[in-house]
């Protein structure tokens, strides 16, 4: 993810991307307890969401963007063509790898495979050319959870090599530890941080060599000290070389806070960053209508992710779910007749033309990780 926020900031992250269509705020109110269809129905005729129904966003998104050749798969950057980037295609990997979660489809068993196969492909078994450490650690995600969820040794090696490589260069002790985001060493960013505690806590699972839950617990202690807010649960983005701190909140950065402390144990540091996520980030119980082009279009899919799995895992449910259900019931209603994608932007309708399979994931995402409301 490559371009800064603000501009008089050193390098924070991420980007111009983050945009909101004018009269954000007037459509949440007048949408406010009446989500609209996107096939030209009308809010009587919403109903929440099913597991056929996370299967339907699913499928579409895969006709829609989904190619394999010779065993190699990626996602096309639009309905019009082209290839995801690097650290989008990990985290749409990742998009695959809840779904196969929740079904074990043995279809999306081999989707996987043909995904990690084709990443190799075009980026190499090692990864250093690329700049941005984050990049590699949200791969080196994906990889171990593919590793954990179908037991292939490949996917396993490739994410401890490149998590060795990644985290030999950009942790030091400057600003009290903490991974810097660039091979520039200009900050320190939570969209490294706390993807890299995920990525080592997953690897010591992976591989049993207790040195990575070290690893993943020091880096979530010094993204706690850093970057946390213990009175609000707000995680700030960045801090730069020179100390400053960039206090800017955004949905995947709690998000993989709360995943870090969920899977270390810290639970009320978890309970804070997603109460903060759903209480200040949400507007009318909605998570931010980030642009749906860019870096900030999945967002939303990363932060449900880990909000989610803490919930289950720590029995959270009466404070976070009736807020998920809501979300994933407007992302389902909000998808558009012609093809069933669903844009970042819900509960506004999914528009007609060109749609960007990094802005159509973040619906797919959080009706795999959200338990329905309503039975088949």
């Amino acid at each position: 993810m490559n371009s800064p926020l603000v501009a008089p900031l050193e390098p924070v992250r991420p980007s111009r991307t983050l945009q909101r269509s004018d009269g954000f705020h007037g459509v949440h109110l007048l949408l406010c307890g009446c989500l609209m269809l996107a096939f030209g129905g009308t809010a009587g005729t919403a109903r929440a969401f099913t597991a056929a129904d996370a299967d339907v966003l699913f499928q579409a998104h895969a006709q829609a963007f989904y190619q394999a050749t010779n065993g190699q798969g990626w996602f096309k950057e639009n309905t019009e063509g082209g290839k995801i980037s690097f650290w989008m295609r990990a985290e749409q990997l990742e998009m695959v790898l809840d779904h196969y979660e929740r079904t074990q489809n043995p279809q999306t068993q081999g989707m996987l495979t043909h995904l990690v196969h084709g990443f190799l492909a075009d980026h190499g078994a090692t990864w250093a050319t690329n700049e941005f450490n984050d990049d590699i650690m949200w791969m080196v995600i994906a990889c171990a959870r593919g590793y954990l969820l179908m037991g292939n040794p490949e996917f396993r090696a490739v994410a401890k090599t490149n998590f060795d490589l990644c985290y030999a260069r950009a942790s030091s002790t400057n600003l009290g530890g903490g991974l810097w985001w660039k091979v520039d060493n200009r900050s320190k960013n939570a969209c490294v941080n706390g993807p890299g505690a995920i990525a080592a806590y997953l690897l010591g699972q992976a591989t049993g060599d207790k040195t990575y839950f070290t690893i993943a617990t020091n880096l979530f202690l010094w993204e706690r000290a850093t970057l946390f807010d213990p009175q609000t649960g707000r995680i700030a983005d960045a801090i730069s070389r020179s100390g400053r701190v960039n206090r800017m909140a955004l949905t995947y950065n709690q998000g993989t806070f709360v995943g870090a402390a969920n899977f270390l144990g810290y639970t009320n540091e978890a309970r804070r960053a997603a109460a903060y996520t759903m209480n200040n980030l949400s507007h009318e119980g909605m998570l931010p209508a980030y642009g749906d082009v860019g870096d900030g279009a999945g967002f939303n899919g990363i932060g449900v992710r880990w909000i989610a799995r803490f919930m289950k895992d720590r029995g959270e449910q009466a404070m976070f779910l009736p807020w998920l259900q809501k979300n994933a019931d407007a992302a389902w209603q909000a998808r558009r007749a012609s093809d069933n994608l669903a844009w970042c932007r819900w509960p506004e309708s999914t528009p007609a033309g060109v749609r960007n399979s990094w802005g159509c994931s973040s619906a797919v995402v959080i009706l795999q990780v959200v338990p329905p409301s309503q039975a088949p």
